[in-house]
């Protein structure tokens, strides 16, 4: 457990140098900041503080290492101030700015999901998925999503191919045209695999035995989509705001804005909560090798560590 690396359950200060210079950084043992005053939920076994608007973590599992994308502004906006932060497991936030939005070639607005496969990290940003060197950081190139709006969600296949879901405007509709849809990148090229409204402003992504499962923010459902792009096991959950669905052996792990909770059920199935009191959970990290959950709460710049049972 993360207890053994915090000599007291205090707010601490850990003060780290890094390349580009001297960064402040907080880590907090059950630190209250995420968690909602109206409902109480368990305990975190650490809080890692001091990130801007978070929006997903990842697992590295050959690096043994989590990855946080940072939005740092407003998720819709062009801004070039997104970065990538570095987190360890026993606790220390490694660099805070491993990639960041005009340092070393880099180009980041409001970096969204996050996969690996293949060496590469591929990183939903607004119109674009960047690629990046999975150890180094270095930029390897972008690839360009005609007239989406939001991608969001990224989900690496075992055969190598990238999902992505363009969750589009906030309000669904842009100059009368929705932009949400759901793509798949192979071999550098990238095609759409499923569009239109029914797909309730697909958010997240989790990949699965049975191929990529999609969490919808405007219509609280989940639901897998098959070679065809058709949706299959629709599974509404009992709160709406979808922003995070990730894979934990035989389940499925959920968040929800609207009830500030983390679902767990199965499709087809019911989803209940475990783990309640998340105020604004982003899309979920999972560290299989420790069995934690990876919670980041977008609005307070924190990432909670669950352990998961």
């Amino acid at each position: 457990m993360l207890r053994r690396y915090l000599p007291t359950p205090i707010r601490i200060l850990v003060v780290l140098a890094t390349a580009a210079g001297a960064v402040t950084a907080g880590l907090a043992l059950a630190g209250p900041a995420s968690r909602s005053p109206e409902r109480e939920g368990p305990r975190p076994l650490a809080t890692y503080s001091g990130l801007a608007a978070p929006e997903r973590v990842l697992y590295d599992a050959a690096g043994d290492r989590y990855l946080v994308s940072n939005v740092n502004g407003r998720p819709l906006e062009a801004d070039g101030n997104g970065f990538i932060s570095v987190l360890s497991p026993g606790g220390d936030i490694v660099d805070l700015k491993w990639i960041a939005g005009g340092k070393k070639g880099a180009k980041l607005n409001a970096p969204k999901g996050l996969a690996i496969t293949g060496g590469l990290l591929y990183v939903a940003d607004l119109e674009a998925v960047r690629i990046f060197d999975a150890k180094t950081g270095a930029p390897r190139g972008e690839i360009a999503v005609p007239d989406a709006t939001s991608l969001s969600g990224v989900a690496a296949a075992p055969d190598g191919k990238v999902y992505v879901t363009d969750a589009g405007p906030p309000t669904g509709r842009l100059d009368g045209a929705g932009t949400e849809g759901v793509y798949v990148i192979e071999k550098g090229r990238i095609r759409r695999v499923a569009d239109g409204d029914q797909l309730g402003r697909p958010h997240a992504l989790a990949w699965t035995a049975g191929g990529p499962v999609v969490a919808s923010f405007g219509s609280g459902e989940v639901y897998r989509l098959d070679a065809r792009g058709s949706r299959r096991q629709v599974t509404r959950l009992p709160a709406g705001g979808l922003a995070g669905v990730v894979a934990a052996g035989d389940s499925l792990l959920v968040t929800s804005w609207q009830s500030s909770s983390v679902y767990r059920g199965k499709l087809g199935g019911r989803f209940e909560v475990a783990f309640a009191g998340q105020t604004s959970p982003a899309d979920l990290g999972y560290d299989a090798k420790r069995g934690r959950l990876l919670v980041p709460h977008f609005e307070e710049g924190t990432v909670d560590v669950f352990e998961l049972r």
